[in-house]
């Protein structure tokens, strides 16, 4: 009987490697891949990740910032699957990039009653804003502690974002303001771990079949 092996890899690199960055060779990449519970930042070169941080300020946290805000604002309860549909409908990462604004209905925790109010993209930037400048602030970090020549490479580049969270309104534009560097979204976010997998059990079965 065949005895079952686990191989364990760290989820930006597998991101990465879905997104098709180039990194088992001896130049730098970044990856910003935000998913539903964390925000994964690595620098990766020669196939191994030189630094990194993981935050956990994405997705889901983001959907609680809304709902906290409009709770705290306006006295109403919404539900995560409102406070969902208001990120990913007008949601953007940066005031004034977006002037929509969206009806919404919750309970008001005043009189009880069912209400309804309407909320702008500003607004959801500002429930947002403390989130996505953690997110930030490590992604300045992980540049920090990156060797010289890795930063010239991820410059020309530039830095790629994963994950769900990536699609957000505006946060390409702002990472790339606050980093000063170009970043761009890789052109299937959602599916890269789940490509970068396949690529990896494809490199394992190769490997197994030359040993035999």
């Amino acid at each position: 009987m065949e005895e079952n092996k686990f191989f364990l890899e760290e989820e930006p690199k597998v991101a990465a490697i879905g997104a098709g960055m180039e990194i088992f060779e001896p130049s730098g990449n970044m990856v910003i891949d935000i998913g539903g519970g964390t925000a994964d930042i690595a620098v990766l070169s020669m196939g191994e990740i030189v630094t990194s941080q993981s935050v956990k300020v994405a997705g889901t946290q983001w959907d609680q910032d809304i709902l906290q805000y409009i709770k705290r604002k306006y006295k109403l309860l919404i539900g995560e699957r409102t406070a969902e549909t208001l990120k990913m409908t007008i949601g953007t990462a940066v005031t004034g990039f977006r002037a929509e604004t969206m009806e919404i209905r919750g309970r008001d925790l005043v009189s009880g009653l069912p209400k309804t109010i309407t909320i702008s993209s500003d607004e959801i930037e500002e429930a947002l804003h403390e989130s996505l400048e953690s997110i930030v602030h490590s992604a300045r970090q992980v540049l920090e502690k990156t060797p010289p020549e890795l930063s010239a490479d991820i410059i020309d580049r530039g830095i790629i974002m994963t994950g769900g969270g990536s699609l957000l309104h505006g946060l390409t534009d702002l990472m790339a303001e606050q980093l000063k560097v170009p970043v761009l979204i890789t052109e299937r976010p959602l599916d890269v771990v789940a490509l970068g997998t396949g690529v990896l059990l494809e490199s394992l079965g190769n490997k197994k079949r030359s040993w035999l």
